[in-house]
């Protein structure tokens, strides 16, 4: 587990870079399919780039797990997995939290059943919504720079780890 911990400066550094890269796949994907014109590029710019921000740490930490004592395909495989999931399960996460803000006005008070079936059922639908619709932005520059990344890291993973 200790080997699987990344460094401050890893995580410093590469946390916003990931968010970095994940906002302008979602650029991008916008710009060619409809020249970026939407009345919410910032906010989906900033979701995307939050959803890369938040999971760089944890995919990171599950993918040098996975990665432990492995051969070089069995490592580009757990980072590959472990970017993929951690990056579209933060966005999505933060993408539902985003819309319980939205929808809360309408909801029960706080602590009722009720409130709960409404607060999942609410969650479960912007989860879905984003699976549907905002996976896509991560193509083509996101597989791209999810390849890259995974085979970097592959490479890099010191060779205590290996």
């Amino acid at each position: 587990m200790r080997h699987s911990l990344p460094t401050l400066r890893e995580t410093l550094v590469g946390a916003p870079l990931w968010g970095l890269v994940m906002a302008l796949s979602a650029l991008m994907a916008l710009y060619l399919r409809n020249g970026a014109e939407t009345s919410h590029l910032n906010s989906i710019l900033l979701l995307f780039f939050s959803g890369g921000l938040v999971s760089w740490p944890f995919a990171l930490f599950l993918g040098r797990f996975g990665a432990i004592g492995r051969g070089r395909e069995t490592r580009f495989a757990a980072f590959f997995l472990c970017l993929t999931l951690c990056t579209i399960a933060a966005t999505a996460l933060l993408f539902a939290l985003d819309y319980r803000v939205f929808y809360a006005r309408w909801h029960a008070p706080f602590g009722t059943g009720t409130w709960a079936y409404q607060l999942s059922f609410t969650s479960a639908s912007a989860i879905y919504q984003f699976i549907v619709m905002g996976i896509r932005l991560y193509l083509p520059l996101g597989f791209a720079a999810l390849a890259l990344t995974s085979l970097w890291l592959t490479c890099r993973m010191p060779e205590q780890q290996r």
